[in-house]
């Protein structure tokens, strides 16, 4: 890599690495803030289901935006976003307002939903026979985060005493304003802009979705990330109702973390290897091993190696797809179709939130299981009967 190339993957790197410490933090605080603020405990998660929202909402419109200013100029409004949602949310726990708080969580995932595209900016930061790499490099900033974003919010949460929490906000807002700087050194060329009329680009990402590589990157990174929140948000209730305790389900939940970000170091390889859509298949198929442990008991070993498993296979599945899908776009429809493709993972992301806590709730934490392997089969079955043109394999 030339000396430009290796400045501005660096400094996406370490972009990525601060402000991706924003979201762990916020996976422990949109619950526990929602509850202390809310009308009624049924209203308690209403502020993370508006950060996921506003993440689904702005998925496209930072691709685009990307797609004609740049990717620097994407990831500073974005981080700007999300500080202006951290301020609202450290003045809603002052003034004890449940509305400014979702209203705050709305700014906070939409800025968020900007920093999904830093794996893609690493692939065009690097020759073509090292995106593999410098994707799955760029996806071990979030084992770094996992370790420091908890520490972080220890540290800060009591800033502001006595109003609780409130501390962890600010230190949110003071993050997102660091992680800007890095972002001087990147130097990625201008967009290529689409010389077809208006009109006929509207639905170009649309179009993409008819060819065969697409598609299957597509679906690939979509049904791990779905799968994965499905199986993963529930675990804490499953466990506590078997008896287990909230630091037990914690430390489970952090193992799944670090298995999601640790095989980062290698997976690059791998797929310079054996091909990116190879590696993602044997994601999927460590998926269904992880629905299998999880389904066959509900002792703490179950727990840890279903949810370690679950890590492991998102990770080779996300990655892979994230790979299949850079190779794939030609550089005039990465802004239209990479945001069809983080809004569809969004959609789907949601959709498995919402139906993971009933299906929880009514039928049973192995009957949940049972169901997340058979959306992975699906997936399995349907990319085999699929009989258009064949996806790369190799890079």
């Amino acid at each position: 890599m030339s000396t430009l190339m290796n400045r501005t993957f660096l400094g996406l790197l370490l972009a990525n690495t601060i402000l991706g410490a924003a979201m762990p933090m916020l996976l422990i605080l949109g619950g526990v803030t929602g509850l202390m603020l809310a009308p009624t405990p049924a209203l308690a998660t209403l502020p993370a289901s508006v950060q996921a929202l506003a993440s689904l909402v702005a998925a496209a419109p930072f691709s685009l935006l990307m797609g004609r200013m740049g990717r620097r100029v994407g990831f500073a409004v974005g981080s700007l976003v999300a500080l202006a949602g951290a301020l609202v949310a450290t003045h809603a726990l002052v003034s004890q307002d449940f509305i400014l708080l979702c209203l705050g969580h709305f700014g906070l995932g939409a800025g968020l939903a900007s920093f999904q595209y830093f794996r893609f900016a690493a692939g065009e930061a690097v020759n073509a026979e090292w995106q593999p790499v410098a994707i799955s490099l760029m996806m071990t900033s979030g084992l770094i985060a996992a370790v420091g974003g908890p520490q972080l919010f220890i540290m800060a949460k009591d800033m502001l005493a006595p109003v609780p929490l409130a501390g962890a906000y600010a230190a949110l807002a003071v993050i997102l304003l660091v992680g800007i700087a890095p972002l001087a050194a990147v130097r990625l060329p201008r967009p290529e802009r689409a010389t077809t009329e208006t009109p006929k680009r509207r639905f170009a990402a649309f179009a993409a979705l008819r060819r065969g590589p697409i598609r299957r990157a597509v679906g690939i990174a979509a049904v791990s990330q779905g799968v994965m929140i499905f199986l993963m948000i529930p675990t804490p209730l499953a466990m506590i109702g078997c008896g287990f305790s909230e630091d037990t389900a914690g430390d489970v939940i952090r193992w799944h973390i670090v298995a999601m970000f640790a095989p980062s170091f290698f997976t690059g390889f791998l797929i310079r290897r054996f091909g990116a859509q190879h590696i993602a298949i044997i994601g999927l198929i460590l998926m269904i091993a992880a629905g299998l442990a999880a389904a066959a008991g509900l002792s703490a070993i179950h727990f840890y190696g279903s949810l370690t498993i679950l890590g492991m296979g998102w990770n080779l599945g996300f990655i892979g797809a994230t790979t299949m899908l850079a190779v794939a776009v030609a550089p005039s429809e990465r802004a239209a179709v990479q945001g069809l493709n983080d809004t569809l993972i969004a959609l789907v992301s949601t959709l498995c939130a919402f139906a993971a806590g009933m299906v929880i709730s009514g039928l049973g934490w192995a009957v949940l299981a049972l169901i997340g392997i058979a959306i992975v089969l699906v997936a399995l079955a349907t990319m085999a009967l699929d009989k258009t043109e064949p996806a790369l394999t190799h890079i």
